[in-house]
């Protein structure tokens, strides 16, 4: 749905204005309006324009500098002439205002303008003033004709340019002929009012009438800056509004698995079989898990950290909170390679509790599907780990308490919804080994409390990143030559698993090749996606155990292989790796007490955002700071790589460039529904009326309708 369209259908009172009842508009440019959306007397006022140009800087011709400065000037047409010939043709006109004269050129549309201007009629010119010799003229400069000193103080002001489009364009939509609608319609109709008058005071927000005319008619650019804000900020007040009365009906709803128990599981686990002393994010997070499981409310946090900051860990606490309370747990991972990676990290951590844990992805034979299902819907599997395929309707609990979702911005929110209905609503615990932006946390988890484990576990050294050219490689392999020799081991990371003469890239396997060559004395191995299973794990054991020194990869490593003694990690062709994909590969070393090292070796030609995204790797190993840079570069729906995302799609409103007026407004809806949590009061009796439709869809969408 896009949100700022929602909002504007519902928010103007147009006393019966129709779109067909304004002047200038022909059945061919209602065609093309609607063709870009615009069908109502809403859809136009509510196209807004894309910049502006200041006309209101009118000067004597005499006073012209003619550097280029961009200028209005009014005159009298004092002479039209064609010069040159062929391509080359080109139309000029002259106006004098009696201090000076200056000359308007077209290149471009000359047999339009040669007819357009009549000798001694007042017209004004706006465009740059350049010098050329003696004469200053104008190329291409807007035109209008001036009866009146009233026209010229109309022309000498901040224009507004609206969105072209081809069809527009086709059907002669012009900026000044939209600007003639919407001075029909602002004459003809009044928006109305639905910010409490309290918070329109205290943000300092122009009335929404006055806003409109802010931003078709602005007096100054001020103006329509403080209009646009307003605009900005209905929308993500009343986005936060909806999330934060989400997140009141889920803590009022009373019906939370209580978890009281802190049984056999949990105690073995933490006190006995648990190797290293948890860090201090990790103890306040279980500890926040605790008190939310206990509450009789249902638990929906946000575990967030950055790469190797033992989020695993603090997700086993939680399964085995409600295992001690006789409840099964599920644990959704977004691919089969890392749900069978969790599948045998919870196996090996559990193996001494003896509890029974479940593999359940889509490319299973059907037998053994058969045996899983019946294991989870009989209570006999304890965690079933999986795909989104435990989300499907054939899959059933036996008595589901927590469900666990890994790399939750590869989920949509439907899919956290339907999870919920898989068990009564359990508990949600929700892990991304991808630090978020704060203005995204504000955003597609603004349903969630959040818990940060910003410390890393002793012993962690910082990676040290650098960036090498192909010049350079012979010094790269003397250099894994010499870290292999001094016991350390090393990945070689590829993009593609086969070559592409498109991209023409050099694949895992052709390194793999050149890589065996180059070091006979070490055992090199090859890992990539379209190996069997039980291939795949008989390397990385392999590898875990010391029986390869150097494994060349695709990007299933990305996430979940824990190797405590790699301490090399080589990115081929680096430039092609999303930024957050870069900080989770590098994340794969430094796991252990050996100084590790990230290369990075790109291609001879790298884009300029390629460039950016090396320049801030090398710079910084902070997982927040990395993401900020990679949601400027992406943009959030790039960022969270899924429509289902449930990003709200704003018309006016920029997450990322808005981050100020995103905390506002948050900070506002918090307020507002904490003195008034069902909108009853008669200050916010307009609001509610706007604002309750939105959030009946947006109650349904997070599964609480």
């Amino acid at each position: 749905m896009n949100f700022g369209l929602y909002v504007i259908d519902r928010y103007i009172t147009l006393y019966q204005l129709k779109i067909s009842d304004l002047s200038n508009l022909s059945s061919k440019r209602l065609e093309a309006l609607s063709s870009e959306g615009i069908q109502t007397v809403d859809d136009l006022l509510n196209f807004f324009p894309r910049r502006y140009l200041d006309r209101s800087n009118t000067q004597k011709i005499k006073y012209l500098a003619g550097s280029g400065e961009e200028v209005t000037v009014a005159g009298k047409v004092t002479g039209i002439t064609m010069a040159g010939y062929g391509k080359k043709k080109r139309l000029e006109v002259f106006i004098s205002d009696g201090s000076g004269s200056v000359k308007g050129v077209w290149f471009r549309g000359v047999g339009y303008f040669s007819k357009y201007f009549k000798e001694g009629e007042t017209v004004a010119f706006f465009g740059q003033a350049k010098r050329y010799g003696k004469s200053i003229s104008i190329a291409h400069p807007e035109v209008d004709k001036i009866s009146s000193e009233g026209d010229l103080d109309s022309f000498s002001r901040i224009f507004p340019i609206y969105p072209g489009s081809k069809a527009l364009s086709k059907a002669r939509i012009t900026s000044k002929l939209v600007q003639n609608w919407m001075e029909q319609i602002l004459r003809k109709k009044t928006a109305s009012e639905f910010l409490p008058e309290a918070l329109i005071s205290e943000m300092n927000f122009p009335q929404r009438q006055e806003a409109y005319r802010m931003i078709h008619f602005p007096e100054s650019h001020n103006e329509h800056k403080k209009a646009l804000n307003r605009f900005k900020f209905e929308e993500l007040f009343l986005f936060e509004l909806s999330m934060e009365k989400i997140n009141y009906t889920i803590k009022e709803r009373a019906n939370g698995h209580v978890f009281k128990e802190t049984g056999n599981y949990t105690s073995k686990y933490f006190n006995e079989l648990l190797p290293f002393t948890l860090t201090d994010g990790q103890k306040s997070a279980l500890a926040e898990i605790k008190n939310d499981v206990r509450s009789g409310k249902q638990m929906n946090r946000l575990i967030q950290g950055d790469v190797g900051a033992g989020k695993t860990i603090v997700a086993i606490g939680a399964m085995l909170m409600a295992l001690d309370n006789g409840y099964q747990a599920a644990f959704l991972a977004p691919t089969e390679i890392l749900a069978e990676q969790h599948y045998r990290t919870l196996s090996e951590h559990l193996k001494e509790l003896y509890i029974n844990v479940r593999l359940l992805i889509g490319s299973q034979k059907k037998a053994l599907r058969t045996d899983i299902l019946t294991d989870a819907e009989g209570g006999n599997a304890q965690i079933i780990v999986g795909t989104h395929a435990i989300i499907q309707d054939e899959v059933r609990f036996h008595n589901l308490g927590l469900a666990v979702i890994d790399e939750q911005h590869r989920f949509g929110v439907k899919q956290r919804a339907d999870l919920l209905n898989k068990g009564n609503h359990p508990h949600m615990l929700v892990m991304s080994a991808t630090p978020i932006p704060r203005s995204l946390a504000m955003t597609v988890y603004a349903d969630l409390d959040v818990s940060i484990i910003r410390d890393l576990p002793a012993g962690r050294k910082p990676i040290k990143t650098a960036i090498r050219s192909n010049k350079k490689r012979e010094d790269v392999m003397n250099f894994v030559q010499q870290e292999v020799e001094d016991g350390g081991q090393v990945y070689v990371v590829y993009p593609l698993v086969e070559e592409s003469e498109a991209l023409d890239l050099k694949d895992a396997t052709a390194g793999f090749e050149k890589l065996k060559k180059r070091f006979p004395e070490f055992k090199v191995g090859l890992l990539h996606g379209r190996m069997k299973t039980d291939e795949k794990d008989e390397v990385m054991k392999a590898f875990i155990n010391n029986e390869i020194q150097i494994l060349v990869s695709t990007t299933i490593i990305e996430v979940g292989v824990d190797v405590p003694n790699a301490s090399v990690m080589i990115i081929e062709h680096a430039e092609r790796f999303g930024l957050s994909q870069l900080h989770q590969l590098r994340g794969r070393i430094g796991r252990g007490e050996r100084q590790s090292y990230c290369i990075l070796m790109p291609d001879v030609k790298v884009s300029k955002s390629g460039a950016v995204r090396l320049k801030t790797m090398e710079e910084t190993t902070d997982g927040f700071r990395i993401a900020e840079a990679d949601l400027q570069l992406r943009g959030p729906g790039d960022f969270l790589g899924t429509k289902q995302s449930g990003l709200p799609d704003f018309k006016f409103a920029d997450i990322v460039e808005d981050q100020f007026l995103l905390t506002q407004a948050k900070e506002k809806a918090k307020e507002l529904l904490g003195e008034d949590p069902q909108l009853q009061s008669t200050e916010n009796k307009e609001l509610a009326d706007v604002f309750m439709p939105y959030f009946k869809e947006k109650e349904g969408f997070y599964g609480l309708g």
